[in-house]
């Protein structure tokens, strides 16, 4: 339902959760800081003759066929004439703050999930009684008076919000009023929802299911047995019945650091467990940090031993990073100095800080002249960005690596699991 049939009087009710996301964003906001590029074909991104990657194309330059994620180089064959920038994440940051502003003017419940991305909570009687069409639509307009747009999904759950937000890009609200989720899901394809691959897709394919309405009508328990935890799961959100939380986060500008650790049920001794364990506890921290669209230059290691010591140590990179694979390796190559094969491991933690010049590494490093493989820095996006969905909806234990069912239970539960951003 577009935002010219949302006009109809309908009384809202239930849940109304609401995903806000701004269109191709870094890009706007310099069409926004140059007038002059405005109707032009911008990207963002790294220099193409250095192995860089294109973070946000203009629609002007998306019409060559130009996305995130591609290498610099191809952009540039594909429309020579676009006008490249590296970005300026500080300025980009500025303005997601007052973005998030105006929706936290209209409710305190707000989530936060990239810098461009936020699900809201505007469900009647829980903080307003308005009517939730009338905000979106308010919230829509205030942002385009920024100077800058987003499209928004209207709905009673993140899974249908999240698909009803695509449905009209750029600048367009998409309404799906209770109890007609499950009849605006039915006809999209199985890709259209987040968390589905195409590994799963596959899979789901030679099954007979093609689309979210046969999903939505499948054998709980024959996609269990077909794709484990995640099959009921998908059955649930293609039916529009998905009920996880809005939740509240702590203001961006107010983290310092963000860290796990865990202390372990048994000591650690070995290197074949103290290495994964670095990877299990990096993996936590770089997915809290892409969910809050941050990314930090320092990472720390610590290490408490058996009998009682506790030792801390960190190093600096060269650019700040949300990429569990260059913390994980940071980290590891501080091991040597604070642990031994055979020394016992009582708890481990993991963090990064330093976050005042930081972005996440997929749109840092196309700012930076970094020579790291291009199909390998796509593959882990694409890879952290539908791991992120499927677990922000579901919960960590929805997807899971090996290292992580690996220590799930050799971690004490009453000890400190889980270490707040401060």
């Amino acid at each position: 339902m577009d935002a010219e049939a949302a006009t109809r009087a309908v009384a809202w009710d239930g849940p109304a959760v609401g995903l806000l996301d701004l269109d191709a964003f870094f890009a706007s906001v310099e069409q926004l800081d140059h007038p002059e590029w405005r109707g032009k074909p911008v990207i963002v991104g790294g220099d193409p003759e250095r192995r860089g990657v294109v973070s946000t194309a203009s629609y002007e330059a998306r019409r060559y066929g130009v996305h995130s994620a591609m290498p610099s180089a191809q952009a540039r064959r594909l429309c020579p004439d676009a006008i490249w920038t590296r970005g300026d994440y500080a300025r980009y940051r500025e303005v997601s703050g007052r973005v998030m502003a105006i929706l936290g003017a209209e409710t305190p419940y707000v989530e936060q999930v990239s810098i461009d991305e936020a699900f809201f909570d505007v469900t009647p009687g829980r903080y307003s009684n308005e009517d939730p069409v009338t905000i979106v639509r308010r919230v829509s307009e205030a942002v385009r008076a920024l100077g800058v747009t987003c499209s928004i999904g209207l709905s009673v759950n993140k899974t249908t919000s999240k698909i009803a937000s695509e449905r009209n890009k750029p600048r367009g609200i998409t309404v799906v009023y209770p109890g007609t989720q499950r009849a605006f899901l039915a006809p999209l394809s199985v890709r259209s929802m987040s968390g589905i691959g195409a590994r799963a897709e596959q899979a789901l394919r030679e099954l007979g299911i093609t689309t979210l309405g046969d999903l939505a009508a499948a054998d709980p328990d024959a996609l269990e047995r077909r794709l484990g935890v995640l099959g009921p799961q998908l059955v649930i959100r293609a039916r529009g019945e998905e009920r996880s939380p809005v939740v509240e986060q702590a203001a961006e500008e107010d983290v310092k650091s963000v860290s796990n650790e865990r202390t372990f049920a048994e000591d650690l001794t070995s290197g074949e467990d103290v290495r994964p364990a670095v990877g299990y506890l990096s993996s936590l921290v770089a997915r809290r940090l892409r969910r809050r669209g941050i990314a930090g230059r320092t990472v720390t290691l610590k290490i408490a031993f058996s009998y009682g010591d506790t030792h801390t140590v960190r190093t600096t990179l060269p650019v700040p990073t949300d990429d569990e694979h260059e913390i994980a390796a940071a980290a590891r190559g501080l091991l040597p100095s604070l642990w031994h094969e055979g020394d016992h491991v009582r708890l481990m933690g993991v963090g990064v800080s330093g976050f005042s010049d930081g972005s996440p590494t997929e749109q840092l490093s196309l700012f930076q002249d970094v020579e790291r493989d291009d199909e390998r820095r796509a593959k882990n996006k694409r890879l952290a960005q539908a791991s992120d969905a499927l677990r922000s909806r579901f919960g960590d234990a929805a997807l899971m690596y090996g290292s992580e069912l690996r220590f799930r239970e050799r971690t004490s539960h009453t000890a400190p699991q889980h270490k707040p951003d401060v």
